[in-house]
C-alpha cells in the first residue's frame, strides 16, 4: 500500500506542486503565498486546504498552529522567489529575495517532516552561488535532513514543454532519490499538437479567452500569418526566410547589437515537439497555427495543467500564475518516487556518514552537462 505524505506548500502561488503530488496520491494540508489572485487559485483548485494570503515571515507558530498539527506534517515542498538566482538578469547573491530561503528553513524547522522538496531555477547550481547553495545545504543538515539537488527537465516527465529546474531534495533516515525520466528514449516527448488535441476534446473551457487573445499590432498579425510553426524572427535571415518585403521591419540589422534581436520576435510554439519554458508574459508566444497569443488554458495545458484546474485573477495575473508554477506532471513524478522510499533506515550513526555537504563542485555545479 502506497504511504501518503500530508504535506505543506510554501511559496505555493496557484498550487502546481500541490497538485502533482496529489495526483501522486500525497494530501496538501496549507498553502501559503504573497500573491492574493494566486491564492485564490489554489483555493479553488484545493478546498480540503487552507489557504492563506500572506507574507511568510507574518506566519508565526501560533499562527501556523492553529490551522494545522505539526506532528501531520509529513512534507514541506515550496519555491520561493528565484529571480536572485537566475542566470538571466543581474543574478546577485545577494539579493534580498534570498533571504526567503531562511523562512523556508525556519518552517520546517517548527513542523520536522520526513521530506522536504525544494524548487527553484537551474541558475540556482551555478558556481557563483555555490556558498549560497552550500550554506541552505547545512541549515537543512543541522536538522537532520540528507541532501541532494538535481536539475529536472519536464518535458522527460511528460510535460508538453522543456522547462528545467533545480529540485533539492531533503529526507530523514534515509538517501534522497529522484524518479528517472519517464519519456524521451524509450516513449516520445509529448508534443504541442498532442496536448491541444487532447484539450480540444472539452467542449466548455475555462481561461480560453480568445478574445484577449487577439493581437493588437494589425501588422504583427499580417506578419504572423507568414511564419511556420515553431519559428520566429531574430535574425536577418529569419526575416528574408519568412516575410515579404513589404512586411520586414524597417532596420538596419547591422547596426543592432549582436545583429540580433535581443528576445525572439513572433516566437510561435512548434507542433511536433515541446513548447519552449512557458513564462509569465502573456505575449511571450504565439500559437502555433492561428494568428494570436496563447490562451492562458492553452499555456496551462503546456505546463502540464489539466483542463478543470481554474485560474483566478485578470489575464496578466493568470499568466503569471502558470508561468511560476511547478508543471503538475513534474510535481507527480516526484510523489510518486517519494512512495518507493523507506524511510527510517539508517540509525542516526550512519546518517552523520551522509550528512556532510557533498562534493558539489564536482556534481551539482557542473549543471550545464545536463541541460
Amino acid at each position: 500500500m502506497k504511504k501518503q505524505l500530508k504535506f505543506i506548500d510554501l511559496f505555493s502561488g496557484c498550487g502546481g506542486f500541490s497538485a502533482g503530488l496529489e495526483m501522486a496520491g500525497h494530501k496538501c494540508l496549507l498553502g501559503v503565498d504573497f500573491d492574493e489572485a494566486a491564492v485564490k487559485s489554489f483555493a479553488r483548485n484545493h478546498p480540503k486546504a487552507h489557504a492563506l494570503h500572506m507574507d511568510i515571515r507574518k506566519l508565526t507558530k501560533t499562527k501556523l498552529q492553529k490551522l494545522i498539527d505539526f506532528d501531520q506534517v509529513d512534507m514541506v515542498v515550496g519555491g520561493p522567489p528565484c529571480q536572485g538566482f537566475s542566470t538571466v538578469g543581474k543574478g546577485d547573491v545577494d539579493d534580498q529575495r534570498n533571504a526567503l530561503f531562511q523562512q523556508f528553513v525556519r518552517i520546517v524547522r517548527l513542523t520536522n517532516p520526513k521530506v522536504i522538496l525544494f524548487e527553484n531555477v537551474t541558475g540556482m547550481l551555478a558556481k557563483k552561488n555555490e556558498f549560497i547553495l552550500r550554506r541552505i545545504f547545512r541549515s537543512f543538515e543541522k536538522l537532520g535532513y540528507i541532501m541532494d539537488a538535481q536539475v529536472m527537465s519536464a518535458d522527460l516527465y511528460g510535460v508538453p514543454s522543456r522547462r528545467r529546474r533545480t529540485i533539492i531534495m531533503g529526507t530523514k533516515g534515509t538517501l534522497p532519490a529522484f524518479p528517472a525520466p519517464t519519456h524521451g528514449q524509450n516513449k516520445h516527448l509529448v508534443s504541442v499538437q498532442k496536448a491541444f488535441k487532447q484539450l480540444s476534446k472539452y467542449k466548455k473551457l475555462q481561461n480560453h479567452n480568445l478574445e484577449s487573445a487577439k493581437i493588437a499590432n494589425k501588422l504583427d498579425e499580417k506578419r504572423l500569418q507568414h511564419i511556420p510553426a515553431g519559428a520566429g524572427i531574430r535574425y536577418e535571415k529569419d526575416e528574408k526566410a519568412y516575410l515579404p518585403k513589404r512586411l520586414r521591419y524597417n532596420i538596419n540589422w547591422n547596426e543592432i547589437n549582436e545583429k540580433r534581436f535581443r528576445q525572439t520576435r513572433l516566437q510561435r510554439v512548434p507542433l511536433d515537439g515541446p513548447a519552449p519554458t512557458i513564462l509569465t508574459s502573456r505575449t511571450m508566444y504565439y500559437h502555433p497555427i492561428e494568428a494570436r497569443y496563447l490562451t492562458a488554458r492553452e499555456a496551462a495545458c503546456l505546463q502540464s495543467f489539466p483542463y478543470n484546474f481554474i485560474f483566478e485573477g485578470s489575464t496578466t495575473a493568470q499568466f503569471r500564475q502558470i508561468g511560476n508554477a511547478v508543471p503538475p506532471l513534474l510535481a507527480k513524478s516526484l510523489g510518486e518516487q517519494l512512495h518507493k522510499i523507506e524511510f527510517n533506515t539508517f540509525k542516526p550513526t550512519q546518517m552523520k556518514k551522509f550528512s556532510k555537504s557533498k562534493d558539489l563542485s564536482k556534481a551539482a555545479f557542473h549543471y550545464k552537462t545536463v541541460l
